[in-house]
């Protein structure tokens, strides 16, 4: 189901495309009027994600991933070739994850290959799609090298696995850190404001004023 392909920001619009059986949400961004953008997180369905690509006759120019996780990253190396586009994105630490994508669980039922990032990016580090800022943060816990990416003129993240409507992201893997995803949370999120909304990774959006004050994993 695609959500949200006709709503333009400004000159950028963006379509939410669930993928994967993990209903991992990859999304896509573009300009309305070159038409260039970025692909985040293609996990998987990547014929699905071609179509989409197609109805909004997009031109993708790079691939962004939010970290190394198989649902977010599996579709990665084939679509980079399929486009021919750099891949950039997530911070480095999350390079052994990247590298180790076969062997990574659950497995989703279809061709998963590893890749490499041709742009590990750092904390303040800005990326652009087709000319829009969008801030790096890094935001370590979900896994070693996760990044969120944030666009100050529409008040909007794009939070891959940090935080989801009403919990933080599961914190469960060897790599994974607790204590450090809350205060990457409260320390790099949270400041920005109760009026910046996001998409998360899987399931529906929020606004950081509504898990400020509802979100149980935030009450410490």
């Amino acid at each position: 189901m695609v959500n949200s392909v006709d709503v333009p920001l400004g000159k950028l619009k963006f379509a939410i495309i669930p993928v994967t059986s993990m209903h991992q949400n990859c999304t896509l961004w573009w300009d309305d009027i070159s038409f260039e953008g970025a692909i985040v997180d293609p996990g998987g369905d990547l014929d699905y994600v071609k179509s989409v690509v197609l109805k909004a006759r997009m031109r993708p120019r790079k691939i962004l991933l939010t970290h190394g996780h198989i649902d977010h990253a599996g579709g990665a190396r084939e679509l980079q070739e399929a486009f021919d586009i750099d891949i950039e994105g997530p911070h480095i630490d999350d390079a052994f994850l990247l590298k180790g994508l076969t062997r990574q669980e659950p497995k989703l039922g279809q061709p998963v290959r590893d890749v490499t990032s041709g742009h590990w990016l750092h904390d303040g580090d800005t990326v652009y799609v087709a000319g829009h800022p969008f801030e790096v943060r890094h935001c370590p816990g979900h896994t070693p090298g996760s990044v969120v990416y944030i666009s100050h003129k529409h008040k909007l993240i794009i939070m891959g696995d940090v935080m989801m409507r009403g919990r933080i992201g599961s914190t469960d893997l060897p790599y994974g850190d607790r204590d450090a995803l809350i205060e990457s949370i409260k320390s790099k999120i949270l400041p920005l404001g109760d009026d910046y909304s996001f998409i998360c990774g899987h399931g529906g959006g929020s606004s950081l004023g509504a898990e400020r004050t509802a979100n149980p994993d935030l009450a410490v």
